[in-house]
């Protein structure tokens, strides 16, 4: 990226933008540079951390630029966090600095203490007790900054499982600019075209996986579009109109592209892509293919966190092996270990650990924690799988998420990929909920395609559906309809806060509530919610745990 400002300022860096904006990489530069004079003046520098919740726009790269270049460890706040979880956040990272698009006023509203950072910053607009962003960098320079060295982010992740948790990586510091073209490597590795092309940004800029990678077309020089929020058509006409070569995109974007109605899709031009890299979430196998079928062998996959890269599955090769998510990257061994910490046979599920050449992360402030995940050098993203005789993974499912029922291990992502292929099927989450007989249940709950209504008769069809693709045993008990689904920008599902609900009706001998649900996620759109429930006949699943995985 800083190369690119020396050596072609005027190449273009920000092509479309929901407030605008666009800018060269030499005007996106200077910003950068402005701010970090601004943030010094206030006596922000290397090792302060600053927080900020802003929507996709323009000013999140130049802050994050200009995080990097001044040695301050930036931390992106998911815009959907309620004001207690970003208080809770703000406290554990001890940030001096927060930044709030003035959209989010309601989000920062009545933090104190420990929570409220010195330096507020409101961008895009006013806020009581925030200096505005104009204000903070009138009268300061835009040449590049005496003494730079680089800022690494600190990654908390998305809260699905509870408490969040805070990823510091090693191996950051040293020149802004010798890291950027080191980083080269990572969108080379995905063949990213250097000083061409345009990246399209339509997932939400504070994930890291997209963060990753408009970064990284960046780094070679490539020119980015930047949408607002996802909306299927928008992404189309913006891949037409700009010409897009390159993107990130998780698999719920897929289902919604899909979706369109086909004069829809056929009405824009798709054929400049020449990369989609896609993470973040399972991709159903007939979802891939038929994205497939559409754009063409475009479409990568990677495999791992902000705790480390772990393997990519080229279009390729993924044709060849349906399901791979890849084989290790350049500096990562894959293991796969029994609950012993034993390396199973090709083939045996077992849990997914990540063996980098050297250590490369820490959960901040929580040794316990980062001893939990590692066995050695080796670490687990907490996901099943197996390797196959090429050494390419194949993952089965989350290990929380996995469903125990009469003693047989079930992993619900293959219910839910059979279910995503059901024209009525606009979102699903395939959870295990309390059963006194057989110790969990399998339940669906369904967020509806358009023109679909909830009823007994529909959700019979969709366990109906299921049967005919899974053994019965893998297939939902009974199905609920839900107006909307807690699913994060980066394409993960709530799971907990369905699970954490039918666990507490269940303690309370009460019928489960789906507008409970829906009115449980912390700042969070809540819709009412259908309460139409199917349940079918129990199926007695395999006794054996050996025949269960022999069904896998």
């Amino acid at each position: 990226m800083w190369w690119i400002a020396t050596d072609h300022p005027d190449l273009p860096a920000i092509v479309d933008s929901p407030s605008g904006i666009t800018l060269t990489f030499g005007e996106l530069a200077g910003r950068a540079h402005q701010l970090v004079h601004a943030l010094r003046a206030r006596g922000i520098g290397p090792g302060a951390i600053v927080a900020y919740v802003l929507p996709n726009d323009a000013d999140v790269v130049w802050w994050q630029l200009a995080m990097q270049e001044a040695g301050i460890h930036a931390v992106a706040l998911n815009p959907a966090l309620s004001r207690d979880e970003i208080g809770s956040v703000l406290e554990h990272a001890g940030a001096v600095g927060l930044v709030v698009g003035h959209q989010y006023a309601s989000h920062v509203a009545g933090l104190t203490g420990p929570a409220l950072p010195g330096l507020r910053v409101v961008v895009g607009g006013d806020l009581a007790g925030y200096e505005r962003y104009e204000d903070l960098v009138a009268g300061f320079g835009r040449a590049e900054p005496a003494d730079r060295r680089f800022g690494g982010p600190i990654s908390y992740s998305s809260g699905t499982t509870g408490k969040p948790k805070a990823i510091s990586r090693y191996g950051w510091g040293g020149d802004p600019s010798v890291i950027a073209d080191q980083m080269k490597l990572f969108s080379r590795a995905f063949q990213f075209e250097p000083l061409t092309g345009v990246h399209l940004v339509s997932a939400g800029m504070h994930h890291g996986g997209c963060q990753s990678f408009y970064h990284g077309a960046l780094n070679v020089g490539q020119a980015v579009a930047i949408m607002g929020r996802f909306d299927a058509e928008r992404t189309l006409e913006m891949i037409s109109r700009h010409r897009v070569t390159t993107a990130y995109m998780v698999p719920t974007q897929f289902v919604r592209l899909l979706r369109l109605p086909p004069p829809v899709k056929a009405a824009y031009d798709v054929s400049s892509l020449q990369v989609v890299v896609h993470s973040a979430a399972p991709c159903p196998v007939e979802v891939k293919r038929q994205m497939m079928d559409w754009w063409g062998p475009v479409i990568w996959e990677t495999y791992g966190g902000m705790e480390g890269a772990a393997t990519i599955a080229k279009p390729y090769r993924w044709l060849q092996k349906p399901g791979t998510v890849g084989r290790a990257v350049r500096g990562m061994t894959v293991r796969v270990l029994d609950d012993g910490g034993r390396e199973v046979p090709v083939g045996e599920l077992g849990i997914v650990y990540l063996e980098p050449d050297r250590p490369t992360f820490q959960y901040r402030n929580d040794p316990d924690l980062t001893a939990s995940v590692h066995h050695g050098r080796a670490f687990t993203l907490g996901d099943v799988g197996f390797l196959d005789e090429d050494g390419y993974l194949f993952l089965r499912d989350r290990v929380r998420d996995m469903i125990i029922s009469g003693g047989v291990n079930i992993y619900p992502a293959e219910a839910e990929a059979v279910l995503t292929a059901h024209p009525a099927v606009g979102d699903v989450a395939v959870i295990g909920i309390p059963d006194a007989e057989w110790g969990e249940s399998v339940k669906a709950v369904v967020e509806l395609a358009d023109g679909y209504q909830p009823g007994d008769e529909l959700g019979e069809e969709l366990i109906a559906f299921c049967r005919r693709r899974l053994a019965g045993y893998k297939c939902p008990r009974s199905v609920d309809f839900m107006a909307q689904l807690p699913r994060t920008d980066g394409g993960k599902l709530f799971k907990r806060l369905l699970r954490d609900e039918y666990r507490r009706m269940a303690d309370g001998g009460l019928a489960p509530r789906m507008s409970a649900i829906a009115s449980g996620l912390a700042s969070r759109p809540a819709r009412r919610a259908h309460a139409s429930r199917t349940t079918a006949p129990r199926g007695m699943p395999p006794r054996a745990t050996e025949r269960a995985r022999g069904a896998d």
